[in-house]
């Protein structure tokens, strides 16, 4: 498994001091790659289209759980022991069974990482390749990902190869996060191009 771009990154930057006087080195913006990669926008699509669907399902049993309650609790009064006993039982199991179909939708390994590797990583690995046959070709020592790094302060326009990239795997380049930030005027300056992650929502427990 290929290490990710930003460990390379911060085990380069940590070797800086050492390398940056008698190494040649550039930098790439790995998110701005990426949002210039057709395929990647639709598998991202896709990936959005999926958790929605599995979020709907996850919250349709919830609420099935909490109508359970409420029925439960106006008619437990008027309930022996044992029915009240059996009712409760029964509501457990589908809140177990709702908290099963959530983590297998959204837990760590579960469908949507799954997806998301399937869908993702082949696109991920071809840029990798692109920066590492750029980087063997050019003689560059090492390569900085400069998309979402606090550590790396600034970067000259002239060491980003990130349109050398594109090129190379055959895409258009797009304008650079720098253009679109000045294009935005007073956009919200903390919004991201390409969305990565969906995260999973917490589900609302119904209260007995």
């Amino acid at each position: 498994m290929k290490p990710s771009f930003k460990h390379i990154a911060l085990l380069l930057l940590l070797a800086l001091p050492l390398l940056a006087s008698a190494q040649k080195y550039a930098c790439v913006n790995t998110e701005y790659i990426l949002s210039n990669i057709p395929d990647y926008s639709q598998a991202q699509s896709q990936l959005d289209k999926l958790a929605e669907g599995w979020q709907k399902d996850v919250e349709a049993k919830f609420q099935d759980i909490e109508r359970l309650y409420r029925a439960y609790h106006q008619e437990a009064y008027l309930l022996p022991d044992n029915l009240k006993h059996k009712r409760e039982e029964e509501i457990a199991a589908k809140e177990r069974e709702a908290k099963e179909l959530q983590t297998k939708y959204f837990g760590p390994g579960g469908d949507l990482d799954r997806k998301r590797a399937e869908l993702m990583k082949p696109i991920q690995d071809r840029v990798y390749n692109t920066i590492e046959r750029i980087a063997n070709e050019k003689n560059y020592a090492f390569i900085l990902d400069k998309s979402g790094s606090a550590t790396l302060l600034f970067v000259s326009a002239k060491y980003d190869i990130s349109d050398q990239v594109l090129d190379m795997l055959g895409y258009k380049a797009g304008p650079k996060a720098e253009e679109r930030d000045t294009s935005a005027g007073s956009a919200d300056t903390g919004s991201k191009t390409q969305r990565k992650e969906v995260s999973n929502p917490e589900m609302r427990k119904p209260k007995r």
